[in-house]
């Protein structure tokens, strides 16, 4: 009985150090995993156009569908060049979608786009059109430079985000200037006095020449 007695207190004191003991962390399971053709991690890819780079693309995940004709992008980090190869705009989300038989890109979550001249969007979601070199939304966006300030809901625009335009609800600041629903309109010009009559013309103050009389 002495015995069973002190291997149940030995077995009273390991037990709660086990339990304390801290479990390895378990890797969060993506489930795009489990139906996906291939998994690549890192992915890198170049969106061309006729054999002319017009963006690279890096991802942290990609995952492969439709006989690869689909890739699910996590980590997405985007680089637009131009007609010329120069650097244009880089695009980063948290999700991604590449059609790899039309080369257009759907960026999803916390997307952000930085020219090189220093303009900045913010949109939930934006579409690449590789054929028209061109980025859409239909969601909210807000676009800032150093001297301007633009907002609305939808937009077309090149990736340097030069030539925008804004589909709905456009509004923004440019150097204090507000335009857009609900700014007033600024102060209309004093009236002008109305013209006074013309005076009428004055006479002459020189006496009129008299006749000199002729000698008959």
């Amino acid at each position: 009985m002495r015995v069973f007695a002190v291997i149940g207190l030995f077995a009273a004191a390991v037990s709660p150090a086990c339990t304390n003991k801290k479990l390895p962390p378990v890797e969060a399971h993506d489930p795009l995993a489990d139906s996906a053709d291939q998994v690549m991690y890192p992915a890198r890819f170049n969106l061309t156009d006729q054999g002319l780079q017009r963006a690279h693309v890096d991802a942290d995940t990609a995952y492969f569908f439709d006989d690869n004709n689909r890739m699910e992008l996590q980590g997405v980090h985007a680089t637009f060049y131009t007609a010329t190869g120069a650097k244009d705009a880089v695009l980063t989300s948290r999700h991604g979608t590449t059609n790899t038989r039309t080369n257009n890109m759907i960026a999803r979550k916390d997307v952000v786009v930085v020219s090189e001249d220093g303009r900045r969007l913010t949109t939930p979601e934006l579409i690449y059109n590789q054929q028209k070199n061109e980025i859409s939304s239909d969601s909210a966006f807000v676009m800032t430079e150093p001297n301007r300030r633009l907002e609305g809901v939808g937009f077309r625009s090149d990736p340097n985000m030069k030539n925008i335009q804004i589909l709905s609800g456009a509004k923004g600041i440019a150097r204090g200037v507000s335009t857009g629903p609900g700014t007033a309109a600024p102060p209309s010009a004093p009236p002008s006095a109305p013209p006074t009559a013309a005076s009428p013309p004055r006479a002459s103050s020189s006496t009129p020449a008299r006749p000199v009389p002729t000698k008959r």
